[in-house]
């Protein structure tokens, strides 16, 4: 298909919404007791994302149960719990509480001004000492009269929700089953009118929240499911009718990109971006180029949409008041970035003081945590890769919220007051304030290459351990993607990626930069590690072998090195850290290629140290020595060449030869140069560069005084 046929077609017609499908197993469900249906229903909801976004929405059931005190029965009030996600929760994310308790709560309910204290209060109806806390949203279940009840947040209900004709498209799609609240924050007041709803409306199938969600029931935990699910269909199918008509946001004003276009684009805009976002740790970057957001940046209306800024309090809370917006006919402009992000500074703060009221937080962190640019697509940041994933992802629901809005009438945003009263709201600064300290390295992002091996694993490892994000490179691509796998199942997916990387070639090492300011938004720490071992005597040294041996370890050092400079030198400052070897300080026999290649390395580390410093690029070297075990080096040729230099057997005498010929009589582990690598990059050394750690259980030869 010809590319402007492609366009024409992309323009047409506007992305639908997809329609949920009903997964309710009964045998599944069979022999389920009341909170395991509980929790059944909970997790099908949360696994479908036409359902519910990560961590949003909330379920609930009202369950029959001995008081552990008197074995009376009571009725408990089984509610997900304050930041769970019901998609992957289990039993124990539950908050349960006394049902009598909470709603006698009304009676210490002084007014909409005081609800934030009744908050105050739930720990106080706990049932059976359960520890987990109560969400915001536990007296919407509480006061609804009724067993089983489903709060969620779809766009395709959103969409009705923030739109100007939302009232009347839910009155046409439910004939009046459906109730609707105008927009009120979650808590205690909003409970009351949703019970004040249900009894003024006998019958009702479920209630829209203005600009939230909704909010439905049903008196077993099946109907309570079909349900929502119904209910989501019948709005993404109304919506769908209206989308066919005709294209989306007024229709497309700025074309996609082609694919790697987009890719390179982003790679070199989002260090640049990265650089211009001052804080005290670094952020870490998420692209997506998914055809709802190159739709929604590319259309006619994206300006006017965008100002507006997200609406349900779910995307809010991720995505900031407003994205910034960028020119893709400026992003090599240094001097428009530096001013689109200055002017986005200073318009959250004058947003700020019009709304912020005395005792209120101070304000955060004013750079955009959504950057979108037309025909590119969205990039988002934040302090760690979840969170940005996250971020970006819940913009993503904001768009189609918009679209169908739109579809149907005028979208509508929160107003101005109230976005900030959910932003700066005190419970969920209380909440901010209860997250643990960060590790060490989070907000960092570390580049490893020769990753697949022993030392490199080992290393990829310590710096996940304590928060890094890493992007491993190796020439072996099955090497490579068996240790990210690794990784990504003991530190999950986001923090972790991996290359195929030669680091001889030039433009594969460009590449593997290019990627990881692409899936992280820059640069903080590179290990260069990759390596490889001969041994010969000089006679028997060909020229291929020598050359082999600098061109890994002197001029792949150099290639890695070039690279890293310009994207650490953007944000003030790095760490490079060589792995080197004792004998880069300590003459081996039959190992003149190899030796001399580690000493030209370790040279090259002072001089890059040099020129390093006036940037705050920080330059040391890790010298192991035989680190066998993990070693890819060490299972081929290189174990026969050492042992043979020293007249040993290779396969039972050669770990026992290093070890007792070490000061110390002990092995040398992967783990144990991975250490050194982590007080390298981290605070730890942060007035160290152009320095020498031997890894090597004391080897008087490698001295370095």
């Amino acid at each position: 298909m010809l590319e402007h046929e492609t366009r024409e077609r992309h323009a047409a017609s506007a992305i639908p919404f997809a329609v949920p499908r009903n997964r309710w197993s009964d045998a599944e469900a069979a022999g389920k007791s009341p909170e395991e249906l509980l929790l059944y229903r909970s997790n099908l909801l949360g696994a479908d994302l036409t359902v519910t976004n990560f961590g949003g929405g909330n379920t609930s059931a009202k369950i029959e149960m001995a008081d552990p005190l008197t074995d009376a029965p009571a009725t408990v009030l089984w509610v997900k719990g304050s930041g769970g996600d019901i998609g992957s929760m289990k039993l124990d994310g539950f908050a349960t509480l006394y049902l009598d308790k909470l709603l006698g709560l009304e009676s210490r309910y002084r007014g909409v001004d005081f609800e934030d204290e009744m908050v105050g209060y739930l720990p106080h109806c706990t049932f059976n000492l359960n520890a987990r806390a109560a969400s915001i949203d536990t007296p919407l279940h509480a006061y609804l009269p009724y067993p089983h009840v489903d709060h969620v947040h779809p766009d395709a209900i959103i969409a009705l929700a923030a739109s100007s004709a939302g009232k009347a498209a839910t009155d046409a799609i439910w004939g009046g089953a459906i109730g609707w609240l105008p927009w009120k924050r979650p808590g205690f007041e909003l409970g009351l009118q949703l019970r004040q709803l249900v009894t003024e409306q006998p019958g009702l199938r479920g209630a829209m929240l203005e600009g939230h969600g909704i909010i439905c029931w049903g008196d077993t935990a099946r109907a309570c499911y079909d349900n929502t699910i119904a209910l989501i269909a019948d709005a993404a199918h109304y919506l769908n009718e209206r989308l066919a008509l005709g294209p989306a946001f007024g229709g497309e004003r700025v074309a996609p990109r082609p694919a790697a276009e987009r890719a390179a684009v982003a790679a070199r805009l989002m260090p640049r971006l990265r650089a211009l976002m001052p804080g005290e740790r670094g952020k870490i970057g998420h692209f997506a180029d998914d055809p709802e957001t190159l739709e929604f940046a590319g259309s006619r209306d994206f300006a006017r949409l965008a100002a507006i800024g997200t609406s349900c309090p779910d995307h809010f809370l991720r995505t900031k008041i407003a994205p910034l917006a960028l020119d893709p006919a400026r992003l090599d402009d240094e001097a428009y970035l530096a001013q689109a992000l200055e002017d986005y500074r200073q318009l959250y703060a004058a947003y700020y003081q019009r709304c912020v009221a005395p005792g209120d937080p101070a304000m955060r962190d004013p750079n955009p945590v959504v950057v979108l640019v037309p025909g590119v697509g969205r990039i988002t940041f934040a302090a760690d890769k979840t969170t940005a994933r996250l971020a970006g992802e819940f913009y993503g629901n904001a768009i189609n919220v918009m679209r169908g809005a739109e579809a149907i009438g005028d979208y509508v945003g929160l107003p101005e007051k109230e976005a900030y009263r959910i932003e700066y709201w005190a419970l969920e600064e209380a909440k901010l304030r209860r997250m643990p300290k960060p590790r060490p390295l989070v907000g960092r992002i570390a580049l490893i290459s020769g990753g697949g091996g022993g030392i490199g694993a080992a290393t990829v490892r310590r710096l996940l351990a304590d928060g890094a994000c890493v992007m491993l490179v190796d020439r072996d691509a099955e090497a490579a993607e068996r240790v990210r796998a690794e990784m990504a199942q003991a530190f999950g997916k986001d923090v972790v990626r991996a290359e195929t990387c030669d680091v001889t070639d030039e433009q594969q090492v460009a590449a593997a930069f290019e990627a990881c300011t692409r899936e992280f938004g820059g640069l903080d720490i590179l290990v260069a590690n990759a390596g490889i071992a001969s041994s010969a005597s000089i006679e028997e040294t060909s020229v291929e072998l020598w050359r082999r041996n600098y061109d890994v370890l002197t001029e792949g050092y150099f290639l890695s090195a070039r690279a890293a400079f310009p994207l650490m030198r953007a944000v003030g400052g790095g760490s490079i850290v060589f792995i080197g070897s004792k004998n880069a300080l300590a003459a081996a026999v039959n190992a003149s290629a190899y030796a001399s290649a580690k000493a030209a390395s370790l040279h090259l580390a002072r001089c890059l140290a040099l020129e390093g410093a006036p940037h705050g690029i920080r330059v040391n070297t890790v010298n192991p020595d035989a680190v066998i075990k993990g070693s890819r080096i060490w299972d081929g040729d290189w174990r026969k060449e050492r042992a043979g230099a020293h007249g040993i057997d290779p396969g039972s005498e050669l770990e026992e030869h290093y070890r007792n010929r070490s000061m110390l009589k002990r092995d040398v582990l992967p783990e144990d140069v991975a250490e050194a690598v982590y007080f390298f990059v981290s605070e730890a050394s942060s007035k160290s560069t152009g320095n020498i750690v031997n890894v090597d259980a004391g080897n008087a030869q490698a001295f370095t005084r």
